[in-house]
């Protein structure tokens, strides 16, 4: 089964980080180690970081008329900051491999199965 693993974090830490380049190199450090972990176990399907929410747009749709706002859809301390997709047997494995991600350290990791939907042709 698959099963997302979203990163949350605080983009502050993150920006501040962006001044210290030890600390940014030990932790792209750290995220190239879990990937390969993942690559090696053979479970990971797809991963990325993701850019800052002031890069996003929130799209809805209300009486039939399109609205977009920039940024997120809410405000939060923690920011959805990137995903893997994994293939692991059941949640019990897929909670395992997110405990292991370095950014469960500092801020929370979100395990949610994906949805298989039938093809539509």
């Amino acid at each position: 089964m698959q099963y997302m693993i979203l990163i949350y974090g605080d983009e502050k830490n993150f920006a501040m980080m962006a001044s210290d380049p030890e600390a940014q190199r030990q932790m792209y450090a750290a995220f190239s180690r879990y990937s390969g972990d993942l690559r090696g176990a053979g479970i990971l399907r797809a991963g990325a970081e993701l850019k800052p929410t002031h890069s996003a747009t929130t799209v809805r749709v209300r009486d039939g008329k399109l609205l977009t706002t920039d940024g997120p859809f809410a405000e939060t301390k923690e920011q959805l900051g990137g995903y893997y997709l994994i293939d692991v047997p059941n949640l019990d494995e897929a909670v395992k491999w997110a405990a292991r991600c370095p950014a469960a350290q500092g801020g929370s990791i979100e395990v949610r199965p994906v949805g298989v939907t039938p093809d539509a042709s």
